[in-house]
Formats: C-alpha cells, sequence, structure tokens
C-alpha cells in the first residue's frame, strides 16, 4: 500500500504532498489544476519513461517520493530483488522510493536511501502497482491485449503452460530454422567447411602450444648470448665463493662471516649491534643460496648450435601460422578450437540432416499437442471470463449487454502451423495458435461485435474496469489506479461505476481520478488538487476534504456552485446514497 507521494517541480504542481491510505482514494479539482500530473508521478515512482518537458523550469528538477508497505505475501520477492540491487526494506515492511528528473533529461532512482538503477523501481512496480487510463481502454482493442487479458484470468497454472508452450515453440523453430540454412546453403557451408579443415590441418602439422612461441623466443635469446651469459654467471660466482684463480681473489661470504663475527662479539657491550649481526646472517644466507643457484645456472648453460637450429626453424614456422591465423600463438590455439566448433555448425552430411529431420518433426509433433491443450484451456477460460465480466457489466448500468470470447485457429498464411481437431491448419507463434477476440453484444437483438466497433467510449470504459473487478478477484497488484476511466459515462452508470471501485477497495487500495460526483462520493478519503492565486500548486494545494468541504466539493463538481444551498443539499444526499451502498455487503 501507498501510504504517502509527495511531488516537487512536476508540471504545475511546484511542491505537494498527498495523503494516502486504504481503501478508495479519490483525487479530484479543476481541469489544469495538476491532477493529471499527479499520476504522471505515480508512473515515475514505479519506473515509467521520463519526460524531461514535465519539469519546471526553477528549479530545474522534478522528484516523486514514495512511502509503500509492502503486504506480507509480496515481501519476501520484492525484497530479494531490492536486496540485490544494495537497498533493504526498514524492519516493519516500510519501503522508501524515489525518482528524479532534471530538465536536462537525467533520471536517479533511488530505494531505501540507495542509487538503484530505474528498472529496480519497474520491477517493484510489476508486483504492487498497476495503472489504468484511458490509453488502456485503446489498449484492450488490440487482439494481443485481449488475450493477455484471458490468459492472466486463466490463472497461475495456464500461464505456466503458456510458458512451457513457449519454450519448446522456441526449440521447435530453431531446429526448423537449421535444417531449412543446412539445405539452402550446403554448397556455401561445404566451401567453408572445406577451408576450416584445410587451417585445421596445417595448425595440426606444427602442433603449436599455448605460450610456446614467448619461451622460444626466450631461449633463442639466452643460445645466442651464451658465452656472455656465461662469463657473468662465472664471475659473480668467484667474487662470492672465492673460488677463481690468483691469490686476490676476494671471498664476499667468508667477509660476510667475518663481519658478522665481530659484531657479534659485541653484542654485549650494544644490542644494536647484535642486531646488525643477526641482519648480516640474513644476507649470508642469502648469498649462499644465490651461490648455490649461479652454479647450476652455469651447469644448465649450453652452447648447443644444433639446438639454436632447431629453436629458429620452429619460430619461423610458428610465425607462419601467425601470419595467417592470428597475433600470437595462443590466438592461433583459440582459432583452431572455434574451427572445429564451427565444422560442426556446417555440417551437411545426410546423416546429420535426416537426425535434425526426425527432431524437427518430434518438436513439431509436441507443439501441436500442447497448443491444442492451451486451446482447449482458453476455451473452457473464455466462457467463465465471458460470464464473470456480463456479470459486472449488469451491474454497471447495462443490464442487457453480454460480452462474448471468442477463441478461433490462427490463420493459417506463410508462417508456422498446426494441425487442428477438424484437420486443417491453424498458424502457430509462441503465444499459441489461436486468436482472441472480445465482443460486445450491446443489448439483445443486436449482433455481438468486436470491441473496437461495438462499444462507446462510455461503454468501453464500464467493460475495461468490469474487467479490472473480474481481475481483482483472481489476485493482481495490491494497489490499483485509475485515470478518468469514467470518461463519457453520466448518471446511474456513474453510481454504479463507484460502486465498484468501492467494492474493489475492500480488498486493494484504489486511487481514482475522476470529473464524476457520482464516484467521488463513493471514497473513504478525498483529495481536492487546486491552484493557487499564481497559476501553481502548492502545498497547501492539495487538501483532505471531509464534512462540509466535501460536500462543497461535489456541489462544485455537480453544477459548478459550490456555495449554492441546493448543490450541497443534492451533494449531501449523494454522499447519504453511497454511505448506504458502501455498509450493504
Amino acid at each position: 500500500m501507498l501510504e504517502e507521494l509527495r511531488i516537487t517541480g512536476l508540471g504545475v504542481i511546484e511542491d505537494a504532498t498527498l495523503p494516502l491510505g486504504p481503501g478508495l482514494t479519490v483525487i479530484t479539482g479543476e481541469t489544469g489544476a495538476g491532477k493529471t500530473m499527479v499520476v504522471t508521478s505515480l508512473g515515475l515512482l514505479f519506473g515509467g519513461r521520463a519526460d524531461a518537458g514535465r519539469v519546471r523550469a526553477d528549479p530545474g528538477r522534478a522528484t516523486v517520493d514514495g512511502r509503500l508497505t509492502l503486504p506480507a505475501h509480496l515481501r519476501a520477492a520484492v525484497e530479494g530483488r531490492i536486496v540485490d540491487a544494495g537497498a533493504e526494506i526498514d524492519d516493519d515492511g516500510t519501503l522508501l522510493m524515489s525518482r528524479t528528473l532534471t530538465a536536462e533529461g537525467r533520471s536517479r532512482a533511488h530505494v531505501g536511501g540507495r542509487t538503484v538503477p530505474v528498472a529496480v523501481l519497474g520491477e517493484v512496480g510489476e508486483r504492487v502497482f498497476a495503472l489504468h487510463g484511458q490509453s488502456d481502454q485503446l489498449r484492450l482493442l488490440r487482439p494481443a491485449e485481449q488475450r493477455a487479458a484471458l490468459d492472466r484470468y486463466a490463472g497461475p497454472e495456464h500461464e505456466k503452460l503458456l510458458g512451457r508452450f513457449a519454450e519448446l515453440y522456441t526449440r521447435w523453430r530453431a531446429v526448423e530454422d537449421d535444417l531449412a540454412d543446412r539445405r539452402a546453403n550446403a554448397r556455401q557451408r561445404s566451401q567453408e567447411a572445406d577451408l576450416l579443415r584445410l587451417g585445421l590441418d596445417e595448425i595440426s602439422r606444427v602442433d603449436p602450444q599455448p605460450g610456446e612461441d614467448e619461451l622460444l623466443r626466450e631461449e633463442a635469446q639466452r643460445l645466442e648470448h651464451v658465452e656472455g651469459l656465461r662469463s657473468a654467471a662465472q664471475l659473480a660466482h668467484v667474487s662470492l665463493t672465492g673460488t677463481g684463480d690468483g691469490d686476490d681473489v676476494v671471498d664476499v661470504l667468508s667477509l660476510l662471516s667475518t663481519a658478522r663475527r665481530t659484531l657479534e662479539a659485541q653484542t654485549g657491550v650494544d644490542r644494536v649491534l647484535g642486531e646488525l649481526a643477526a641482519r648480516l646472517d640474513e644476507v649470508a644466507t642469502l648469498a649462499g643460496d644465490v651461490t648455490t643457484e649461479l652454479g647450476s645456472y652455469l651447469a644448465s648453460l649450453d652452447a648447443d648450435p644444433g639446438r639454436l637450429q632447431e629453436v629458429y626453424e620452429r619460430r619461423a614456422a610458428l610465425r607462419a601460422l601467425t601470419r595467417k591465423y592470428a597475433e600470437d600463438v595462443d590466438g592461433v590455439v583459440a582459432w583452431a578450437d572455434r574451427a572445429r566448433a564451427k565444422l560442426g555448425e556446417l555440417d551437411t552430411s545426410d546423416e546429420l540432416l535426416e537426425e535434425l529431420d526426425r527432431e524437427r518433426r518430434r518438436l513439431h509433433g509436441e507443439v501441436a499437442d500442447l497448443a491444442a491443450t492451451l486451446s482447449a484451456a482458453r476455451q473452457e477460460a473464455a466462457g467463465r471470463f465471458a460470464a464473470d465480466v456480463t456479470v459486472e457489466l449488469a451491474g454497471l448500468a447495462m443490464p442487457h449487454a453480454r460480452i462474448h470470447v471468442v477463441v478461433a485457429p490462427k490463420p493459417a498464411g506463410g508462417g508456422a502451423t498446426v494441425p487442428t481437431a477438424d484437420g486443417t491448419e491453424a498458424g502457430v507463434g509462441p503465444d499459441g495458435a489461436d486468436d482472441i477476440e472480445l465482443r460486445l453484444l450491446p443489448h439483445p437483438g443486436a449482433p455481438a461485435q468486436p470491441l473496437q466497433k461495438g462499444a462507446s467510449g462510455g461503454e468501453l470504459s464500464r467493460v475495461m474496469l468490469a474487467i479490472e473487478v473480474v481481475f481483482a478477484g483472481v489476485g493482481g497488484p495490491p494497489t490499483l489506479v485509475f485515470d478518468e476511466v469514467d470518461a463519457g459515462v453520466g448518471g446511474t452508470a456513474a453510481v454504479e461505476i463507484g460502486k465498484r471501485l468501492a467494492r474493489l477497495a475492500r480488498d486493494h487500495q484504489v486511487l481514482v481520478v475522476t470529473h464524476l460526483p457520482q464516484v467521488a462520493a463513493f471514497a473513504d478519503r478525498h483529495l481536492v488538487v487546486a491552484k493557487d492565486t499564481g497559476g501553481a500548486v502548492t502545498t497547501s494545494g492539495v487538501r483532505v476534504v471531509e464534512h462540509t468541504d466535501r460536500a462543497r466539493e461535489l456541489a462544485r463538481m455537480l453544477a459548478g456552485l459550490p456555495d449554492s444551498d441546493l448543490g450541497i443539499a443534492h451533494a449531501e444526499e449523494l454522499l447519504s446514497v453511497a454511505d448506504r451502498e458502501k455498509s450493504n455487503p
């Protein structure tokens, strides 16, 4: 549940705070007062598209802050995503969310005081928030949206079935496309495979090893300079051990030993000399290690001209490969690995084609079977869905209207097809082999027409609300926002819309932007957005109205006369009727 919303610097709104709560909250006000910005801010808070043109020039930054309390059944799922993003939920389940937009178009999102990607707000919004406006009515006219509505109504098990079908369909199409490509491009694939085999044969004859070129370079350098290396190593070895010719050779190890013993003799007088003696002992140990390694190095030096020639020839062979296939030997080895994998993809042998064809036919059969199961499930759900929506339409002042949900095979065009029960072919896609169409029969004797042809604006509003009420009975987000979905409706139908929204609000938090007093009368909380004399909406411009103030606002909505005694009397009567309806279970 959204407990509070604060908006600053967005459109005509300079600074406004909306206290929200459970049940039905209506937002009313004169045209241009900023009601649309309230809906826009909710979209921004839950990850919607940002429009920099909505940001006020002063201060050049718009901010939307919201305080959200997560219901227990959603907390675990939402908390996992929030924690992954580096934020956290308060111990009481409260979540602070914020969205900032600058006039230059930069957008930032925060959750729990931590910066997060805007997508995180959208992921939270998908679980806790649903926005319905007049654009949603237009979306409802699209066949894909009507199919999605039926699938959503059918329930979670049906959606799992739909997910399995989409996965199976993707695998089938991948095998189908692979087989078709291998058959259509067999000659080109064979030529490419021959070139790869030639390269692999050349590389395999040389058999390069990872890092071999660098090792050979180092070995060649040693062999080319072996005499100089031997002289340097011998001189260093003699300097350390004193094993050279003549009596004047200085023995470094003996000198270190003498220095250490001399200092140790004075340790009793000054402990500093003892510490230095210990360090000299470490130096002597290190020098001894170096002496041993120099001896091993001298023994390993080999001035073999034959070996040097072998190294030159091997390096030449490797350079021939690097000129063709990669910059270094490691790259040549990687090229060979990729070439072997590519050969498998280029295979057009009869054995492989037969195997792929068997797999294609097997997957196609499974797709056809699952498509039939999906169609049957949609047929069953369509009857229930139509009946439930029809019942709701009767309560929305359309007592003779009927909704029909037609589940028909997709036309078998030039794309993929599956067989149907009557032996014909139907088109198939990742969402199945069915076209779904909602049809409205407005009154007895009239033909059932598709929504886009048979429904007026007011009727479409009521159909959408009826569908949402039906959806509420099978779950859905806990917070629902309706932006003037009652457009084109009045009279008795408006009262019935108010009743339905109040009924939705028993189990959901419902926020409604409306111009209809018949709808506003059913509110548990009534907010009014009003301009100040400067034409901007300030904090004091959004207020909760109660008692007399609420009757005055309804009178303004009824006749534009908030101070009319007759208008206020009519408003109070409307409030009384709404209270009686709400108290009736």
